[in-house]
């Protein structure tokens, strides 16, 4: 369906509307760019355990494979900085997973999002994503226009910082005008995420050594986490969010205003005594609907058993 840019205006202001701080329109189209660093970061193991990198190469490089009739990418950036923080001296939980997980809420958002497109423009044909399948989002946001990767891999805002989820809409919408790509790297000679990272994970060509990062090691491995690694995480317990406290960028973030990643009164008050006593049914109570549910009561306990031993 051929969109003129009233009804991209629409689109945009509906986004704006449900509370997605940045939209952006890409061309479906091969990410040619994205090929062969993709391929030598499989082939280098930087995704770790993460087997499931190795599938749906094709897929993953051309969302046409993945939705048939394609027509473009439209990305979609929703703010989860938090007013309020953890305390200084405590085991630490990445800011994302403060609330209940972002999945349930922005997918309904794009539902409602394709629905108003249904009702105010013409029947739209695609599907909707978020973290949940082989889409490269990052290279996506950056097509569409919304920032650029810096150099610890993640979009950056002007203005607004890179505490935000992604999300897309792969559809047969064909617009008339696309957003021109990000191309501005505003890092400059900044390597503040690379120095502050405490495995050494962030290596300088803005690629991520996953294995050695804190978030994978806390979330993705299933395995006794490495000895060696036991003085390296700053008493992170589910992923880790130094590479973006540390950057200049995020002087912007502003507090989100979405209930829904709000955490539970007893999260931000937890000193360490609490997390090493934690029991099953206060985690139950504390992470219902939450993103930790993830990794299980078994698994952040290894996690806080590792730090604290």
């Amino acid at each position: 369906m051929k969109i003129n840019n009233r009804h991209k205006k629409q689109i945009r202001k509906k986004a704006f509307d449900l509370g997605f701080n940045n939209i952006g329109f890409a061309k479906a189209d091969f990410l040619s760019e994205e090929a062969e660093r993709l391929e030598n970061w499989l082939k280098n193991g930087y995704h770790g355990q993460m087997l499931y990198m190795e599938n749906h190469f094709d897929k993953r490089l051309d969302p046409r494979l993945l939705v048939p009739g394609a027509k473009s990418v439209i990305s979609l950036s929703y703010n989860y900085f938090p007013e309020q923080k953890q305390l200084e001296n405590t085991y630490k939980i990445a800011k994302y997973a403060y609330g209940k997980d972002y999945h349930f809420l922005l997918k309904d958002k794009l539902r409602e999002l394709v629905n108003f497109i249904d009702a105010t423009i013409g029947k739209v044909e695609g599907r909707v994503f978020t973290d949940s399948a082989p889409v490269l989002e990052r290279a996506w946001a950056r097509r569409a226009g919304i920032g650029w990767e810096g150099k610890h891999s993640l979009i950056i805002q002007k203005n607004k910082g890179s505490f935000f989820f992604l999300a897309e809409l792969i559809s047969d919408l064909d617009f008339e005008v696309y957003d021109t790509p990000f191309s501005t790297d505003h890092c400059g000679s900044c390597t503040s995420c690379i120095e502050a990272c405490p495995t050494e994970a962030i290596l300088d060509n803005k690629t991520i050594n996953a294995s050695r990062c804190i978030s994978y090691l806390t979330i993705e491995l299933r395995d006794e986490l490495p000895a060696d690694m036991r003085s390296k995480f700053a008493d992170w317990m589910f992923g880790c969010d130094i590479c973006q406290d540390v950057c200049p960028w995020n002087k912007f973030s502003l507090p989100h205003n979405e209930a829904f990643f709000d955490p539970h009164p007893n999260l931000l008050q937890m000193n360490k005594q609490d997390w090493e006593e934690i029991t099953e049914a206060v985690f139950r109570d504390i992470f219902k609907k939450s993103a930790i549910k993830r990794t299980k009561y078994s698994g952040l306990k290894r996690n806080i058993d590792f730090l604290s031993s």
